[in-house]
């Protein structure tokens, strides 16, 4: 069931000459209302005249399109302050373009700005300014947000903050539950300061359906004797959504796994051929449809029913794949039929993955090495701005097709956007593992740019540039084996960029798969990447103290020759 709300909205202008307010409440499909939510947002915009109230629709309506527009993987807060700030730079960009008539009225474009986000089973609040948001839960009314605006008694309608004020904007962020029954109230300062909060909430203990209560709060501000545009917007929560974001399949969580599958066994309308792969958690089995085609079958090993993390990884994995493009994942295929156990289908693509082509023997070059590179750093740029974190990269999931793609597998512990799933925090493959995490640090950009790294040092060299770690060790990290060590052909820029990726301070690293993919692209010509000349103190500490001690004696020596002589 989704959620369900009613709400209603009201704007009059007031004793003002023009209404400066604006208003607006996103009414999203059901796929949309599921991912990014039911989205409402009030601006009381300032600057007079036209200006405020140009600011105040830009911004408003601007969100409400934009906000539906990014990545479904990002996080509330993420989509919001990129919306935010993108608005503010125009609005600030638009200052030059006003007349000298136009800005006589003092003041910046600008708007101040209170946007509530309902999604699943909580609530999300963006704010800036001194419009207001409240909840009344309980017969119980409690503001939401804080004013920005200076303490002085005669300037606390002087806002110290909002959008297009600065070109750097903050925005108040803040989450929590939902409940039914909540009531919220988006109002401006035309509503909230005239009436105060005892008359707010006497005013809608009235069980009057939302647009009446707008209406009414409207109406009240301005016989209460409000000067001020009067907006408010009242929403009401009747039911709360069966599911949130990460449980977008999660109607499937309650079928079975299919028993262990053989060559020839059937699973719905599709016959099993090969299994492929099989790992601590998951099975790859090949599979062909009615029509002949081959396609990939994931599911979870038999004795896993019971695991609720290892099902919602597979669930979520699914999810993510249908967000990702097919060039750079594997493509999540439509199911033929209703599906009776737990899997999904994907594409198959001729080819293997790096890790088995090393198991043949391959011996990997210097250009395939940066080729590859460049293809992990193109997928992992992808990944990292959706806000997803892969946190297993290593040779055997990365797959090179005959199609001469190369496709990132298992997204099956990958966290995305606010999402943190603590019980898997150490997620990943020892060996490919960035000494943070060891440390307990979340997984981040930097160790996935860490994993690629050590996955390249791999694939050239068949070692690790700290050692092969096993599970549930706590490895030392010295200095990194470099890799001309075993492969004296590679070039000088290249092992320099494998010791920067696989540096032990994630600072020294890459920051970016889009700085990483530069450094490849460049190669040679990469200044930055030349090797560093490592002082003989490093490379032979004991020769260099002899070699100085040694030196020290005989040029005492000589001085005591040349005292000497001078005394005769």
């Amino acid at each position: 069931m989704p959620l369900s709300v009613r709400f209603g909205q009201s704007s009059c202008i007031g004793e003002r000459e023009s209404n400066e307010d604006c208003t607006a409440v996103a009414t999203p499909t059901a796929a949309d209302l599921e991912i990014r939510g039911l989205l409402a947002a009030l601006a009381d915009g300032v600057g007079g005249g036209s200006r405020g109230r140009e600011a105040a629709r830009a911004v408003v309506l601007g969100l409400i399109n934009d906000y539906y527009a990014v990545p479904d993987t990002w996080s509330v807060q993420r989509a919001v302050d990129t919306v935010a700030n993108t608005l503010n730079r125009w609005l600030i960009a638009q200052q030059p373009a006003q007349s000298s008539e136009q800005n006589s009225g003092g003041g910046a474009m600008a708007t101040t700005l209170s946007a509530l986000i309902l999604r699943g089973h909580r609530y999300y609040l963006a704010h800036v300014g001194d419009t207001r948001v409240y909840l009344l839960r309980d017969g119980q009314l409690r503001q939401l947000t804080h004013d920005h605006v200076w303490e002085h008694p005669d300037l606390r309608h002087v806002l110290t903050r909002a959008v297009g004020l600065d070109p750097h904007l903050v925005l108040d962020y803040a989450s929590d539950e939902l409940l039914a029954g909540d009531v919220f109230l988006l109002l401006s300062d035309g509503v909230w300061e005239p009436l105060g909060e005892a008359v707010l909430r006497k005013l809608l203990t009235v069980d009057v359906e939302p647009i009446k209560a707008a209406e009414l709060l409207t109406r009240e501000a301005l016989a209460a004797g409000g000067r001020d545009n009067a907006s408010a917007i009242v929403i009401r929560i009747d039911q709360l959504a069966d599911e949130n974001l990460r449980d977008a399949l999660a109607h499937h969580e309650q079928l079975p796994l299919p028993k262990r599958l053989h060559a020839g066994d059937m699973i719905d309308c599709y016959r099993i051929g090969e299994r492929l792969h099989e790992s601590r958690v998951t099975v790859l089995y090949k599979a062909r449809t009615k029509d002949g085609d081959s396609v990939v079958i994931k599911t979870l090993k038999p004795e896993l029913g019971d695991d609720q993390l290892a099902i919602a990884g597979l669930l979520t994995e699914e999810w993510l794949l249908r967000r990702l493009s097919p060039e750079l994942f594997p493509q999540v295929l439509g199911l033929a039929s209703q599906r009776s156990f737990l899997y999904y289908v994907m594409s198959w693509h001729e080819g293997a993955t790096l890790a088995a082509q090393l198991a043949t023997g391959k011996r990997f070059s210097a250009l395939e090495a940066q080729e590859i590179g460049i293809r992990l750093m193109k997928g992992l740029a992808a990944l990292h701005r959706k806000e997803i974190i892969h946190r297993d990269i290593k040779p055997s999931n990365l797959h090179e097709g005959a199609d001469g793609r190369l496709r990132i597998l298992d997204l099956g512990v990958a966290r995305f956007g606010a999402e943190s799933d603590a019980a898997r925090d150490r997620a990943g493959t020892p060996s490919y593992m960035a000494p943070e995490l060891f440390a307990g640090e979340p997984a981040s950009v930097a160790t996935d740019l860490y994993a690629a790294g050590v996955t390249l040092h791999h694939l050239l060299t068949r070692h690790y540039p700290y050692g092969e770690v096993e599970p549930f060790q706590n490895p030392r990290f010295g200095e990194p084996v470099r890799p001309s060590r075993y492969r004296p052909d590679l070039p000088v820029w290249l092992e320099a960029l494998l010791i920067k990726a696989v540096a032990r301070d994630p600072r020294q690293r890459f920051e970016t798969a889009e700085e990483f993919l530069h450094a490849l692209r460049q190669g040679e010509k990469g200044s930055a990447l030349r090797r560093r000349v490592t002082p003989l103190t490093e490379r032979l500490p004991a020769s260099f103290w002899q070699v100085a001690v040694t030196l020290s004696l005989v040029l005492n020596l000589i001085l005591l020759l040349v005292l000497f002589a001078g005394r005769r």
